[in-house]
């Protein structure tokens, strides 16, 4: 090999080193967990362990209002899309959230394809009385989700298409 053509090899393999590098050292939003999330969890718990106050001046303890926003959390993606609707939805969304019986993929979002399946207890299919409530439920379910390129789409009892729509 010439001269040329080892430091040009050289070049390429640190290139390549330098781009895998900084590809793992990513803000450890893969599935495996990094040292900043352990010492940042760590660094939360020390001021809430030492039963004395925070450097923030509070004394450590939450109020009411977190555990309720972990409680929902908790809570099924129906059960939190009700909730949602029955606090700012129109009497008619409300009347046919009232038939929704399962939300699938609400909580996988990538904004690049998102896609979430909305189960109710109506029956007949496309044809039958759930299209109507279908079309409020994807558009209910838009103001709850937000996405660059969402597709809501809403079935029946028995798992026939009943409406869609964008989020």
């Amino acid at each position: 090999m010439g001269m040329k053509t080892k430091i040009a090899l050289g070049a390429v393999v640190g290139l390549v080193v330098i781009g895998a590098v900084s590809a793992n050292s990513g803000d450890g939003g893969g599935d495996g967990k990094s040292d900043s999330r352990t010492s940042a969890s760590s660094g939360e718990n020390s001021g809430e362990n030492s039963g004395g106050a925070k450097s923030d001046g509070t004394d450590g303890k939450s109020d009411a209002k977190p555990a309720e926003d972990k409680a929902v959390e908790k809570a099924s993606q129906a059960d939190q899309f009700k909730a949602f609707v029955q606090k700012n939805g129109t009497a008619a969304e409300k009347d046919a959230i009232s038939h929704v019986t399962k939300v699938q993929g609400a909580d996988e979002q990538n904004d690049i394809l998102d896609a979430a399946d909305v189960y109710t207890d109506f029956t007949g299919g496309i044809m039958g009385e759930g299209t109507g409530p279908a079309n409020l439920i994807a558009s209910a379910f838009a103001d709850w989700k937000q996405s660059e390129n969402g597709l809501v789409t809403v079935y029946d009892a028995d798992g026939e298409l009943l409406g869609n729509g964008e989020f």
